[in-house]
């Protein structure tokens, strides 16, 4: 079985990609926090992992400078497409993108003074794998850190237990996986255990809660319930019992206000 399987294929349908610009806007305003936990500096080489649309590969890229280099992988050949178009667009000439799996790919090059991530390292079916991969790209004293959702109940904004008349249950993993998804790393004693099988030191880690005013479609749509494999027949439905549950955040027909809550993780590579 290929690694990521139904990661790769869940990220690489033109339909989800096509949504992303708008889910950026509900997590938008965690950039910085995890920048400023990151702390890099000007001239370092930074690798974005799970890099989406390139927000995040791009903010690196500014603070690093033109002295610096910022890589972004993303095993989406659409989100990669994304993220390379606004980086000609923003004239970032020391930033590039690949389409990578860096569960088990390598990024060629020196290696990286740090490797940062923001909600995209929730989706490796083996993580100690993943993130003895990702070690192994740093150099020694080089450091990671990283954004992933506390757990799903503190995320009332999560829709998907509204629908769960409707959709079928997520397949158990295969033998030697884990499960992937949003809320996977939201257990910190386990985060922290994956972290240090993988070989990293002074694993630590921090709670963030945000409030953020976003429209309604950053967190779902007609198109993503179709998407997520509501049947059309069942679609009216599945509409009144989101919006039943969305309307706890609604502040005017344009703009709701969704609290967020996550975790920073840090740790080194001696």
């Amino acid at each position: 079985m290929e690694t990521n399987e139904a990661e790769r294929q869940r990220w690489n349908d033109e339909r989800w990609a096509a949504l992303w610009p708008r889910r950026e806007r509900l997590t938008d305003a965690v950039t910085a926090i995890v920048l400023d936990a990151a702390a890099p500096r000007p001239g370092e080489r930074v690798l974005d992992v799970g890099c989406g649309g390139g927000k995040t590969s791009l903010a690196a890229a500014r603070a690093v400078g033109p002295e610096g280099t910022v890589v972004g992988a993303d095993l989406s050949a659409p989100l990669s497409a994304l993220a390379t178009r606004r980086a000609r667009e923003a004239g970032a000439e020391n930033v590039t993108f690949c389409v990578l799996d860096m569960q088990t790919g390598t990024v060629g090059g020196e290696p990286f003074d740090l490797a940062l991530s923001q909600f995209g390292v929730m989706f490796f079916d083996e993580p100690v794998t993943a993130f003895a991969n990702i070690r192994a790209h740093l150099k020694p004293g080089g450091r990671i850190v990283f954004a992933c959702w506390q757990a799903a109940e503190r995320n009332p904004w999560f829709f998907a237990p509204s629908l769960a008349e409707l959709l079928p249950p997520p397949p158990a993993p295969a033998p030697g996986k884990s499960a992937t998804g949003p809320f996977a790393l939201a257990d910190t004693e386990r985060t922290t255990q994956i972290l240090r099988s993988a070989g990293f030191h002074d694993v630590g880690w921090d709670t963030h809660e945000r409030s953020v005013e976003a429209p309604p479609d950053s967190v779902v749509d007609d198109a993503q319930l179709t998407f997520m494999g509501v049947p059309a027949d069942e679609l009216a439905v599945a509409q009144t019992a989101v919006e039943e549950h969305m309307r706890q955040f609604v502040l005017s027909p344009t703009l709701s206000r969704f609290p967020l809550a996550f975790l920073v993780f840090h740790a080194t590579n001696i």
